[in-house]
């Protein structure tokens, strides 16, 4: 399995980069393509080894318009070498074990999440359902990782994987912006087509502790959830 990744760089995580891409690099992966993309590489000083964490660099100029991070996926996507895109932010970290979790689940899928821990080790955002379009409390959304529900779920924006053909078909909203649910409105246009497929043999680490608040779904939530999409969408 070959893949892309792309990486939304900014300057205030830059002392992360290193250890983004010692992690790529230690998975091993026989065919792969590191593109960063932002403004933050052309002027740094010349012994500073930003040159080894890319294969790839996209300078992008911040000034056009602030937060525009789908501008900057749908860049990642035109510049991808491979079929399978890791869309993700300078925040993230692949967790040892990575690719082979992939090599274990195999490339039959569209639009994957993996499992994704925050910088203490808990269970973060990762495989939800949208708290709109369900009548439930929205601190409840996080699934089991066993459950699909791709027509009430979302993909989170900091972190997914796509093949290149699906995100030429679906791409980003470049009218929204960071923090416009760019993703929830992505997400809704690929789930009408598209399953949402979870590999959780992977798993990723934000680099730093991020404090949302999210709960794994009781088994009366659930059986909730499984009502409401079975009334709406059939049995599954």
């Amino acid at each position: 399995m070959d893949f892309t990744f792309g990486i939304c760089v900014t300057k205030e995580n830059k002392h992360l980069h290193p250890i983004i891409y010692n992690q790529i690099k230690n998975q091993k992966i026989p065919n792969k393509q590191i593109i960063f993309i932002g403004d933050i590489y052309d002027n740094l000083n010349k012994d500073w080894l930003c040159e080894n964490l890319y294969d790839d660099y996209i300078h992008f100029d911040e000034t056009q318009k602030t937060g525009w991070i789908t501008k900057k996926k749908n860049l990642i996507v035109e510049n991808a070498k491979y079929e399978n895109i890791v869309l993700m932010h300078d925040y993230i970290v692949l967790e040892n074990g990575w690719y082979e979790g992939f090599l274990k689940f195999g490339n039959d899928f569209q639009v994957c999440m993996n499992r994704v821990h925050n910088l203490d080790g808990k269970r973060n955002i990762d495989w939800l359902v949208y708290y709109q379009d369900y009548q439930l409390p929205n601190a409840e959304q996080l699934l089991p990782y066993d459950q699909e529900f791709s027509k009430i779920m979302y993909i989170p924006g900091f972190y997914w994987v796509a093949k290149k053909n699906v995100m030429q078909e679906f791409p980003l909203n470049e009218n929204l912006i960071w923090g416009e649910a760019e993703d929830v409105e992505w997400s809704k246009r690929v789930r009408s087509k598209y399953k949402f497929t979870m590999n959780s043999h992977s798993a990723v680490k934000f680099l730093k502790q991020k404090e949302y608040v999210l709960n794994e779904m009781s088994k009366e939530s659930l059986n909730l959830v499984k009502n409401f999409y079975n009334n709406y969408f059939g049995e599954q």
